[in-house]
């Protein structure tokens, strides 16, 4: 199970992040789960636009 988790876990890195199997091996498992706590964040969603900007884009783009 181990193996398996790491060939996998060795493979995303080398294909995300460059990683030569050395690299891998090195990186301790607090940095391996930085890294990928990080590609696994999401952007942050914006707020639906007011009604105030709505009004002030269809008056800037009215459609003819």
């Amino acid at each position: 199970m181990f193996a398996e988790v790491a060939i996998r876990l060795a493979g995303v890195t080398g294909a995300l992040l460059g990683w030569r199997p050395d690299e891998f091996w090195q990186a301790t498992p607090a940095e391996l789960a930085t890294i990928i706590e990080a590609l696994n964040q999401r952007a942050p969603t914006a707020e639906p636009p007011s009604q105030a900007n709505i009004t002030a884009l269809m008056e800037m783009y009215p459609d003819d």
